[in-house]
């Protein structure tokens, strides 16, 4: 990453459908001489056109909450400032992913070359066990490890923001939470997205008396297109947390009506697990590509280690050969990855409670022999690929929000619920959606979560765990 940051600097598009892309004082920058990869991005053929900045950008999945961050660029924070208040914001205007009742990670790198990652993800409350979601036969109970309480984990959100805000901002809590703030109180109109996703999601809440007087109307009808939502409830969630800091939400009168929730229908977290959660700051895990620098997350994301387990495969390759979206260059990105999540299956899980073979699952040779059982002529069927033996030495669901500043920060932020809207259980008296992390366990060998991935004895169910992330953060 550090050795591709002045070409980010000069150019930081992002590809993805539906983002908001916010531009601070934009402005043409003239053509690097003889640079085919830029005249990739931005000639008359290329699909996407990029938006193109001198001091700073912001991207985000809900316009809104983007624009909020490019204020504070424009008011003078710096991008972790301006990350801070996207998160925060994204609870109001995005909240089927967007949260403070959830988790994630943040990757943050300092214009002096400095990489931060902060892990504030879920963890299993004091109260989990191994077997919380078989049944009396020893099958997964799907609606219990996916729509109750049962399924939530203790909350990270608040407090990585907040520490992220604390060690590498410059600004106040008052200052970058106050648009979350006026959002939650005042309202906004609700853009076609959200319309779309009340309308899609509302079986997932509507058992939850909670989260259906929060986002319906009276009668039973979801919020629609332009119609002004407001949620006094989150502001003043939020206020006591502008107040408070971090000791708003994990203890008093926010802690307490969490434990309440849980209290109504089998939840496990309890005031103890509230007071005692901690997000951790972890070295980033690093890797190469033919010659650039990749910094993502370390475990327990996952999404970091496999990212660069693949190109380390793929690097054998030489896919501009193939072209892009060729049938070979498919093939060898779908076979590198079929044996990538086959290690995750077995070698993923709490580095705090396991060993993790980082080292082993990023070595180069290791790559070389994966790549060497690969059949370039037929398609491998997952079923017959088992995890390898590395060398000892790692939608409209998760949301993801990028940030650079003009001074050369940047900001990586992947956060979530797990599904969208969560369990679909609100805390009742405070306005936010509980997620559903807990399926991101193995509730058995083998089984399967929500996302058709499984998980071994390393991401098993133990109280203060937290499961492998299924998305890399980089």
């Amino acid at each position: 990453m550090s050795s591709m940051m002045s070409k980010i600097r000069a150019l930081f598009p992002v590809l993805a459908v539906a983002a908001a892309i916010i531009a601070i004082s934009a402005q043409p920058r003239a053509q690097r001489a003889n640079d085919p990869a830029a005249d990739a991005v931005i000639g008359f053929e290329s699909r996407f056109q990029p938006v193109v900045a001198e001091n700073g950008m912001v991207a985000a999945q809900e316009k809104i909450a983007a624009q909020v961050g490019a204020d504070i660029l424009k008011a003078g924070g710096n991008a972790v400032d301006a990350a801070v208040a996207v998160g925060f914001a994204l609870a109001v205007t995005h909240p089927s992913a967007g949260n403070i009742g959830g988790g994630g990670f943040m990757l943050i790198s300092l214009a002096g070359g400095k990489k931060i990652a902060i892990d504030y993800r879920e963890t299993a409350p004091a109260a989990a066990t191994r077997d919380m979601f078989l049944d009396d036969r020893g099958n997964v109970d799907r609606e219990k490890a996916r729509y109750s309480r049962a399924s939530a984990g203790v909350p990270g959100t608040v407090a990585g923001l907040l520490h992220a805000l604390e060690h590498y901002g410059t600004m106040t809590r008052a200052q970058v939470m106050a648009p979350a703030i006026k959002l939650a109180q005042d309202g906004f109109p609700v853009p076609y997205g959200l319309a779309y996703s009340f309308l899609k999601s509302r079986e997932r809440f509507s058992s939850d008396p909670s989260s259906v007087a929060y986002f319906e109307h009276p009668g039973g009808e979801p919020y629609k297109l332009g119609e002004i939502l407001r949620q006094p409830d989150l502001a003043k969630t939020l206020t006591i947390i502008r107040d408070l800091g971090a000791g708003g939400f994990y203890e008093g009168p926010v802690a307490d009506l969490i434990a309440a929730e849980m209290k109504q229908g089998g939840g496990l977290i309890t005031l103890d697990d509230l007071k005692k959660y901690r997000p951790v700051e972890r070295e980033p895990v690093r890797g190469t590509y033919n010659g650039y620098e990749i910094v993502s997350m370390p475990p327990p994301s996952s999404g970091g280690v496999h990212v660069i387990q693949m190109l380390n495969i793929l690097e054998g390759y030489d896919l501009k050969k193939y072209g892009q979206d060729s049938a070979d260059t498919i093939h060898r990105l779908v076979e590198a990855m079929r044996r990538a999540y086959a290690d995750r299956s077995k070698y993923l899980g709490d580095p705090d409670f396991i060993q993790v073979p980082v080292a082993g699952l990023i070595n180069k040779t290791y790559a070389a022999q994966l790549r060497d059982e690969i059949n370039l002529e037929h398609a491998t069927k997952s079923a017959d690929v088992s995890p390898g033996k590395p060398p000892s030495g790692e939608g409209d669901q998760t949301t993801h929000f990028s940030v650079m500043d003009k001074a050369g920060n940047a900001v990586s932020n992947t956060y979530t619920l797990n599904l969208a809207f969560g369990s679909g259980f609100t805390v009742d008296g405070a306005g936010f959606f509980l997620n559903n992390e807990m399926d991101d366990f193995s509730a058995k060998p083998g089984a399967p979560n929500a996302f058709g991935l499984t998980g071994d004895e390393a991401n098993a169910i133990a109280p203060g765990t937290c499961p492998p992330w299924r998305r890399p953060s980089s």
